[in-house]
């Protein structure tokens, strides 16, 4: 049997573990620094261990701990020989995450990077229907991911640019890895955000703008501006046959979401959500079992992926800070 240990229980690492239940593989345990981490743990049966206690319990570390923790993490669980599952983004850093790429080679061990948008069913239906061939060549991509800011609170480390690399990296890297994805290979990006203008403003919001090798352009939506609870996504690709859209229109005339001083008893972190039966991230977890246990050849979102996409945000943030576009190569 399969054991998990998981890192971190916040909102990923719930949604991760309760993906995992939904598995024959086993919990063998949390790390977690949060004081809530022993009800996450006593709620799956398993203990709360320090981390080299959890690595020697288990096969498969699943990293969901704060971005900046993400490269010390894996380069020890492929130093112990675990196969690891990180959540996005891989790293803080391009450099890191081509290290974490490489210390999970030499180490011979998975490193399946949670790209969960890869799983949501209309993105992975928009994907089949591009890989058909049926709308022609891509020629353009837009993508709109935008929701409240994250209000855990304490120690909100997505407010800090060092540990969460801001709103571009942590929010608009999954449309950055499916714009790849559906176009192709990312040539320079131009991107415009209100933080990189004034870091000191409340909220955020960017505009990124996408060049890829094919010829295709993506524009790419993104912003921490919504008042909670709302979260919203959109897809539009369009070829030279024929367009998908997602959403569709809608028949809603206007809709009015006021910001309020009170609390709403919303999540502290924006998660979008799906009207399917199964729940993208258990879907996701599932297909990271299946690999683990060698049904799949390869996953569907692969560690050099992950690496481009952190690229590309990367060379975004680069862009809003100083107005001018960014090829990829920059980025080193």
């Amino acid at each position: 049997m399969l054991r998990i240990g998981i890192v971190g229980t916040g909102n990923m690492g719930k949604a991760h573990a309760a993906g995992w239940a939904q598995t024959p593989a086993q919990l063998a345990g949390f790390c977690s620094q949060d004081v809530r981490g022993g009800d996450v743990a006593a709620r799956y049966g398993a203990p709360l261990l320090e981390l080299n206690a959890l690595l020697d319990a288990c096969d498969v570390i699943d990293v969901c701990a704060p971005t900046h923790l993400h490269y010390e993490m894996v380069l020890r669980a492929a130093a112990a020989g675990k196969h690891i599952v990180c959540e996005k983004p891989l790293a803080r850093t391009y450099a890191q995450g081509v290290a974490m790429v490489e210390a999970c080679r030499k180490a011979g061990v998975w490193l399946l990077v949670a790209h969960v948008v890869r799983f949501f069913p209309e993105y992975w239906r928009a994907k089949q229907i591009v890989q058909a061939g049926d709308i022609g060549n891509v020629a353009v991509v837009r993508l709109t991911r935008a929701s409240f800011q994250p209000r855990p609170a304490a120690d909100n480390w997505f407010l800090d640019p060092v540990k969460s690399g801001g709103m571009i990296l942590d929010l608009m890297i999954h449309d950055f890895d499916y714009a790849r994805w559906v176009a192709g290979e990312v040539t320079s990006v131009f991107a415009r955000s209100v933080r990189g203008a004034d870091p000191a403003v409340p909220e955020d919001y960017c505009l990124a703008l996408l060049q890829h090798a094919s010829g295709a352009i993506s524009n790419i939506e993104g912003g921490w501006a919504y008042p909670p609870p709302l979260f919203r996504t959109a897809l539009e690709i369009a070829g030279d046959a024929g367009l998908i859209e997602h959403p569709a229109g809608s028949s809603t005339p206007i809709g009015v979401h006021l910001k309020h001083k009170g609390g709403d008893g919303g999540a502290d972190v924006g998660v979008p959500g799906s009207p399917m039966a199964h729940d993208p991230y258990t879907t996701e977890i599932k297909h990271f079992y299946d690999v683990l246990m060698g049904k799949l050849p390869a996953p569907r979102v692969t560690a050099e992926d992950a690496l481009a996409a952190l690229r590309i945000a990367l060379a975004a943030t680069q862009s809003s800070q100083t107005g001018r576009a960014v090829t990829i190569d920059e980025v080193v």
